[in-house]
């Protein structure tokens, strides 16, 4: 029956339907379908998952046991860093009898790399500028220029000048009465 409005006036509600409506939120993504970079950083920003990830990369596929016995939470709990994992395509997972196999997937993960790459290039031109002008101004203050693989004297938290073990110190002469 129809719960539609008419024109006469509301009609009576038809009785429950005996199936449940469909789910409203989609399936999760099979780890073929693509991630966005959000999901993969909300899933990179707890430090159970990177460590999830950890081992997964230095030992190889896992069982859910085998991973969640180097974690002291419960195990539905552990089991929400999996899921959050695999959803955002980072692990894979593939059943071996009744157990389940997890094995990292690396693609997202290079993802993540080619979005910070600009950032890297950007503090490494940053810094190299700086290293340039540090040396331009040394060079302008002792009329020399000085090699930066054997003198390199580095002022550490307000205290003496850092010899690298390169030669003498800026502070210091070289014989001492």
């Amino acid at each position: 029956m129809d719960v539609t409005p008419t024109a006469a006036g509301p009609q009576s509600p038809s009785p429950p339907a005996s199936r449940p409506p469909a789910a409203s939120t989609p399936p999760p993504p099979s780890p073929s379908s693509s991630s966005s970079e959000d999901e993969i950083f909300a899933a990179l920003a707890s430090p159970v998952r990177r460590e999830v990830l950890r081992l997964l990369r230095e030992r190889g596929p896992r069982s859910v046991q085998e991973l969640a016995s180097g974690f002291s939470m419960a195990r539905p709990s552990f089991s929400e860093h999996l899921r959050v994992l695999r959803e955002a395509g980072l692990v894979s997972e593939r059943r071996d009898g009744r157990r389940r196999l997890y094995s990292l997937e690396p693609v997202p993960l290079v993802r993540v790399r080619d979005w910070l790459d600009p950032y890297e290039r950007f503090w490494r031109d940053k810094l190299s500028a700086l290293r340039h002008l540090l040396d331009d101004a040394e060079t302008a203050d002792t009329g020399t220029t000085t090699d930066s693989k054997t003198t390199d004297t580095t002022t550490c938290a307000g205290g003496p000048p850092y010899d690298s073990g390169g030669g003498p110190r800026a502070d210091q002469d070289e014989e001492r009465p």
